[in-house]
């Protein structure tokens, strides 16, 4: 398997006493998406099934380009075809698989299990990169919003520097990470924020499990055992389906992060390839799907992704997903105030779940609040604005309604408020917002006339 012939009169050896080659002819195919290119190393079957890491040639290694090979996202066979590479037994590979994921060790010279040469070498040809914080805001309830910035991925000249958000979110027993999937969304839903930032990358395996670990090492002399992750912040997972999927892999490998599968929950808005596709993953999270509406004509005005897979359309998709004895699929329903709040919305929601092992996470929508700690002199035009927004809280007399209703005739449902609403970091609020001002200006832009459903 080669993904390129190589330039140059010379080969190299690892240990540097001749570099000839001075580049190596890059072609569409080759299996290393990241690193500068030239003939694979020999692998056995069960690594090279597993191995999209990159060309990890030793002439390749030695060169200068490939000064800043990130490690973070790689699996354990991607780390052992390195580790194969650099000369080294492919056990260390496993070993440093287990510094990086399992022990949350991102500096070499913390990884008492490798020998120094070895780290040495590591530290001067390649990196652990996780996001870099640009700022923490933090609720009053304890929970954190991070805006990150994530840098450049040299090989893909699709992915430019971009910012997401994570929000760690601390509970008795337990800590809940929302991490985002692409910076930026583009399904367009009506009521969330996120969507007014449109699409503007994907991200990488690593840049998406290192939200996860940036947050865990953040609070790392407050951690409780359990700790849950849900793939809901920004973007939408089904449609970066490669990276997500590799990321999970990695969240849930016990010699990993050892995260539990029900500890895991990815929420698509409706991918109904994906969704057939994740059915039929042996390693899997658990299903939630971003319901938000009882008829096709609400979830249309709502949710334009329902004009390409309606509501028959997604919901056999469900019916067909396997799940296990004890598995249920979650349908999150955002709780619009006079739009999808009606009892007869629950009843539609009731028939529309019929024979399905579901529950439902019933979520009141949450407006934008003035950000907990920016100066008090950045204007909000809180009511102005508020205005022109066709969408409202709904009242605890409907929640509560709505959610006897579904209980009434057998439908699990469970009311969720959402953590950090003073920092914008509450469901539909993450849109890299900085101040007050930044959040009231996207107000106008998600404007939409949208009409209940006819009974």
């Amino acid at each position: 398997m080669s993904c390129g012939a190589m330039s140059g009169k010379g080969i190299g050896t690892m240990s540097g006493a001749r570099i000839g080659a001075t580049s190596c002819d890059p072609q569409a195919a080759c299996w290393c998406a990241e690193l500068p290119h030239g003939p694979a190393p020999a692998m056995s079957g069960k690594d090279m099934a597993t191995t999209n890491a990159g060309c990890l040639c030793p002439v390749c290694l030695a060169h200068d380009l490939n000064a800043t090979i990130d490690l973070l996202g790689k699996s354990a066979a991607e780390l052992r075809a390195l580790m194969a590479a650099f000369g080294e037994p492919a056990y260390r590979g496993t070993q440093l698989y287990k510094s990086i994921y399992a022990n949350r060790r991102f500096d070499f010279a913390a990884m008492s299990d490798l020998p120094a040469a070895l780290r040495e070498r590591l530290a001067a040809a390649t990196r652990i990169a996780l996001p870099q914080v640009t700022r923490r805001y933090v609720s009053a309830d304890g929970s954190v919003r991070y805006l990150l910035s994530l840098a450049a991925v040299p090989a893909d000249r699709d992915a430019s520097p971009a910012r997401v958000e994570t929000v760690f979110m601390p509970s008795e027993g337990r800590q809940t990470i929302c991490i985002s999937t692409q910076a930026g969304c583009a399904v367009d839903c009506k009521f969330c924020l996120t969507a007014q930032l449109g699409l503007i990358r994907n991200l990488t395996a690593g840049e998406i499990v290192g939200q996860i670990l940036l947050a865990l090492d953040d609070h790392r002399d407050a951690l409780v055992p359990r700790t849950n992750v849900v793939l809901m912040g920004q973007g939408e997972p089904l449609l970066n389906y490669e990276p997500v999927m590799a990321a999970v892999r990695l969240m849930l490998d016990p010699n990993g992060m050892a995260l539990a599968p029900r500890h895991v929950t990815l929420s698509t808005s409706g991918i109904v390839p994906g969704i057939e596709r994740l059915s039929r993953e042996k390693i899997r999270p658990k299903l939630a799907i971003s319901l938000n509406a009882s008829s096709d004509e609400q979830r249309d005005a709502l949710m334009p992704i329902n004009r390409k897979y309606p509501l028959k359309v997604l919901l056999e998709a469900c019916r067909e997903y396997e799940q296990g004895n004890r598995e249920f699929i979650t349908f999150e329903y955002v709780l619009l105030g006079g739009v999808n709040d009606t009892p007869e919305d629950a009843r539609r929601v009731v028939r529309l779940l019929a024979n399905l092992r579901a529950k439902v996470n019933l979520i009141p929508w949450n407006p934008i609040a003035p950000v907990r700690g920016v100066a008090k002199e950045v204007p909000v035009r809180g009511a102005a604005k508020e205005a022109e927004v066709p969408f409202r809280a709904p009242t605890p007399e409907a929640i509560e309604e709505f959610r006897r209703v579904l209980a009434d005739k057998g439908q699990f449902a469970f009311v969720r408020y959402s953590r950090g609403q003073d920092i914008a970091a509450a469901c539909g609020q993450l849109a890299l917002i900085e101040s007050p001002a930044s959040a009231a200006s996207l107000l106008p832009s998600i404007a939409v006339a949208v009409s209940p459903a006819p009974a």
